[in-house]
C-alpha cells in the first residue's frame, strides 16, 4: 500500500481537541473555535451568527460541530446562513474536525465552528 503525505500548504489544520479546547496550526484556543483555511478565532457559540455570516462568498459549507453528540442547530441560525448562500453541516465536534482537514486538504471553500467537546 502506498501512503500519501497530507499537505495542507499555508492553511491550519485542526491537530487536536480535549475538553473544552482546539489545538489548531499548534495553537490552543480554549471554548468554541470558528476555523478558516486562514484563520482560527474563540467564537461564542449558537447566538455568533455575525461571523459565520461573515464568511458568505469566501466558504459553500460550514462544519458546525454541535459538541460531544451530534444535535439540531438553532433554526434561525441555519436559515440565515442557507439564505447568506451557506450550506450547514451539523455534526459531533470530533467528527466535523476530522471532516474539515480532510476537506481543507482537498482545497475546498469550507469552514468549522465548534463547539467544545466536554
Amino acid at each position: 500500500m502506498r501512503l500519501t503525505e497530507v499537505t495542507f500548504d499555508s492553511a491550519r489544520p485542526i491537530d487536536g481537541y480535549g475538553p473544552g479546547f482546539f489545538r489548531i496550526g499548534g495553537e490552543v484556543i480554549h471554548g468554541a473555535v470558528l476555523v478558516t483555511a486562514s484563520s482560527a478565532k474563540g467564537w461564542a457559540g449558537y447566538g455568533d451568527a455575525a461571523p459565520l455570516l461573515a464568511l458568505a462568498g469566501e466558504i459553500d459549507v460550514l462544519l458546525l460541530g454541535t459538541g460531544k453528540t451530534i444535535a439540531h442547530p438553532p433554526a434561525a441560525l441555519r436559515e440565515a446562513l442557507e439564505a447568506a448562500g451557506i450550506g450547514v453541516e451539523p455534526m459531533a465536534s470530533d467528527a466535523a474536525a476530522r471532516t474539515y482537514n480532510v476537506l481543507l486538504s482537498e482545497g475546498r471553500r469550507i469552514a468549522a465552528a465548534l463547539l467544545p467537546v466536554e
